[in-house]
């Protein structure tokens, strides 16, 4: 096979064809994209393409196309251009594909994103495809690749988003859901690392062995008579997996819909009872906000701010709940911490250190919780993330995967010890989901685009120090969209289309062509 280059060409606006050397024969699941696109709109804010948060943006944006490699795995039957987690891994990932996705990435690159996802897909030998990955949360892939649909439209492959996903929930039914509590057992959303959990998920209740493991996933072969008897194994519902689960199965009955499907009223029926399970077993009422952790081992009511964020993003938690988690989730001057606090054996003054997944900042949290902040109008705390991480690019030149809670530096924190030696852990660098984040929070936030299957609802916020915002370039379907925000606040005093007044700041899906949307802004 010819070797092929795959060429990123960061000049705004500009669309930059790749075209494979050769047609793969077609398949049941699409596996090959005809043509490999990338956008990069302009943004401009208050005249400048030099703003810091322009520069900023710049610079995910250069995270996230560096990034892009040719690769072959799942379902895909040749090296494609995917998206990797980051400089230095060597591969997608599920859970990272996802997100990545989900936020603004399937924007920017529906083709890219499409072989992303199907990079986590493999067919069995019944000829059923499911998706592939770390079994306990690699379901959220629907989410991502749902929200690839809404970018694209591609309905071709929504069917195949559809039957991945129904066999998958079947597998995962199966061999993980809890019909004691009405959960789904297995690790937090992407919590690998055993700095994530309490001490009895190490190997440090075994005198006779030395040191631990880094890896959640060998906790049940190096703790069989702990292990739950069923499916994989560990024993824990966290609070983070099982908000996917149920975001999945509502997204399931509106996948049914765009496909002129009979509703199965069977998915609404599972979400409402998983919802209802979620807020019994994980609302702790002392403490206004959410556990962690349920287990057979006391559980854990750390802040697990990933899932306390999906709880409100998607709509589970109790509307009398919601001001009552704002007021109670603990933040740190670098962000929202991945869990709080820090697991005490993690903990050392004199060091400072904190666990590699507990107590750190991670950036494509800070995006979830800034989105969660500005869906229930709270501007100041996603400001608070927003700043944080504008200022970590600024002086980092990239995005980075993790940071220290107070020292705002790039920090990989401490994992479970090899041999009883605590060493800090790497930082990887050019993390994807760490500049998507921040991609995430200009698309949804700044600009205040909220994208659905009939098309684009606008919601802007500017902050006092931002009057003018423009976003010219945006490739959505079939259109090439420029926007022009003037004004501040988040109240909109005047919304037009092509110059067109317009009262329900609103584009539809099938708009076509060259579209300029202006929108004026006052203090609400």
């Amino acid at each position: 096979m010819k070797t092929r280059l795959l060429l990123l060409v960061l000049i705004s606006g500009i669309l930059l064809h790749c075209k494979p050397n050769e047609t793969a024969k077609k398949q049941t699941i699409q596996t090959i994209s005809s043509t490999n696109t990338i956008t990069i709109p302009s943004l401009i804010i208050n005249g400048k393409n030099t703003h810091d948060i322009v520069k900023a943006y710049r610079i995910a944006i250069g995270d996230v196309s560096g990034n892009i490699q040719y690769h072959k795995s799942g379902v895909l039957e040749q090296k494609e251009p995917c998206l990797y987690a980051g400089l230095i891994y060597g591969k997608p990932w599920t859970r990272d594909a996802a997100i990545n996705v989900w936020n603004g990435f399937g924007l920017l690159s529906p083709e890219v994103s499409k072989n992303t996802l199907l990079a986590q897909l493999e067919k069995s030998e019944n000829g059923e495809t499911t998706i592939i990955g770390q079994y306990w949360d690699k379901i959220i892939w629907t989410i991502g690749a749902w929200n690839y649909y809404l970018y694209s439209g591609d309905t071709e492959f929504l069917l195949d988003i559809y039957k991945v996903t129904q066999n998958t929930l079947n597998q995962l039914e199966e061999n993980e859901f809890s019909e004691e509590f009405g959960l789904f057992r297995g690790p937090a959303v992407y919590g690998d690392g055993v700095a994530a959990y309490p001490k009895i998920y190490t190997r440090s209740q075994d005198k006779s062995k030395n040191g631990s493991y880094s890896g959640i996933y060998q906790w049940p072969e190096e703790n069989k008579d702990l292990k739950f008897p069923k499916g994989f194994g560990i024993p824990m519902h966290a609070l983070s997996t099982n908000a996917v689960y149920y975001q999945v199965y509502s997204l399931m009955s509106k996948i049914e819909t765009e496909l002129n499907k009979e509703p199965n009223k069977s998915w609404k029926t599972k979400a409402e009872k998983l919802k209802k399970a979620i807020n019994k077993n994980f609302w702790n009422e002392k403490k206004n906000n959410y556990n962690y952790l349920v287990d057979p081992f006391g559980n854990s009511d750390a802040q697990e701010s990933m899932g306390i964020s999906f709880s409100l993003l998607f709509d589970i938690t109790e509307k009398n709940n919601i001001d009552k988690i704002f007021k109670n989730t603990k933040i740190e001057p670098a962000g929202i911490p991945c869990v709080y606090p820090t697991f005490k054996r993690f903990r050392n003054e004199k060091l400072d250190s904190y666990g590699r997944h507990s107590g750190t900042v991670w950036p494509h949290i800070q995006g979830f919780w800034a989105d969660a902040a500005m869906k229930n109008n709270k501007p100041e705390i996603f400001l608070h993330e927003f700043n944080a991480l504008t200022r970590h690019a600024l002086r980092d030149f990239q995005f980075v995967e993790i940071y220290h809670p107070t020292k705002e530096t790039a920090y990989g924190g401490i994992q479970e010890p090899h041999l009883k030696e605590w060493t800090t852990w790497f930082c990887a660098e050019r993390q994807s989901w760490s500049a998507t984040a921040y991609l995430s929070m200009i698309f949804k936030n700044i600009i205040g685009m909220d994208f659905s299957e009939k098309g684009i609802t606008f919601s802007p916020f500017l902050p006092k120090e931002i009057n003018d915002v423009e976003f010219l370039g945006l490739k959505y379907r079939n259109s090439i969209i420029d926007i022009h925000i003037s004004g501040s606040g988040n109240k909109i005093e005047q919304f037009s289309v092509n110059g067109k007044k317009s009262d329900d700041f609103f584009l539809s899906k099938d708009l076509e062509g060259k579209i300029t949307v202006e929108i004026t802004l006052t203090e609400s």
